[in-house]
C-alpha cells in the first residue's frame, strides 16, 4: 500500500525477525528437510473486501479450519485470516520485501494465524509462532483472471 510517509522505496532495518528483509540469493541456503507447503483455500470462506484507509483488504471466515496451510517451516495448521496487497506509487517498486535489493511493483500478504495454539487471530498476532504470512512478488504482465475479479470489485471499496 502506499502510505504517505512511503513515497520512496524503505531502508531495510537491522534485526534477524524483522520486516522489510532484503532476501540474499548467495545466502540462501537448501533444506532438505523442509515438508512440501500445503495449501489449501475454500473461496465460500471469503467474507468481504474493505478500504482501511490507505490500504484494501480481503477477509475470510476463520471460525473454522476451511481455508489453511500446514508443513513447509510450519509446527502446525494456519487458518487464512485476510490478504492485502503493497505497491507504489511508481513501477519501479512497490513491494515490501526485495531480492538482491531488487524491488518488485506489488507484493501480495496471505495473511495466516495458529488457530492450534490461540483462540483468536488478535492473540495469534502477540506471539512469534502466531502467524504465518505467505508473501508473493508480482511483475507487470498480461491480464490475470483471477485478478481481474478483484479488481473489478474495488470501485464499491473506494471510500473508507
Amino acid at each position: 500500500a502506499v502510505h504517505p510517509l512511503w513515497q520512496s522505496p524503505l531502508t531495510i532495518p537491522g534485526g534477524t525477525r524483522q520486516s522489510p528483509i532484503n532476501i540474499q540469493w548467495r545466502d540462501s541456503v537448501y533444506d532438505p528437510f523442509l515438508k512440501p507447503l500445503k495449501i489449501s483455500y475454500d473461496p465460500t470462506t471469503c467474507l468481504h473486501i474493505w478500504n482501511n484507509g490507505y490500504s484494501f483488504l480481503v477477509e475470510f471466515d476463520d471460525s473454522a479450519d476451511k481455508s489453511t496451510i500446514v508443513g513447509g517451516p510450519l509446527e502446525n495448521q494456519y487458518r487464512l485470516k485476510q490478504f492485502h496487497f503493497h505497491w507504489g506509487a511508481i513501477n519501479d517498486w512497490g513491494s515490501e520485501h526485495t531480492v538482491d535489493s531488487k524491488f518488485y511493483p506489488a507484493e501480495l500478504h496471505l495473511v495466516h494465524w495458529n488457530a492450534v495454539e490461540y483462540p483468536s487471530f488478535e492473540e495469534a498476532v502477540m506471539e512469534g509462532n502466531g502467524l504465518a504470512v505467505i508473501g508473493v512478488f508480482l511483475k507487470l504482465g498480461a491480464r490475470h483472471e483471477g485478478l481481474q475479479t478483484l479488481v473489478d470489485a474495488l470501485p464499491a471499496v473506494r471510500h473508507k
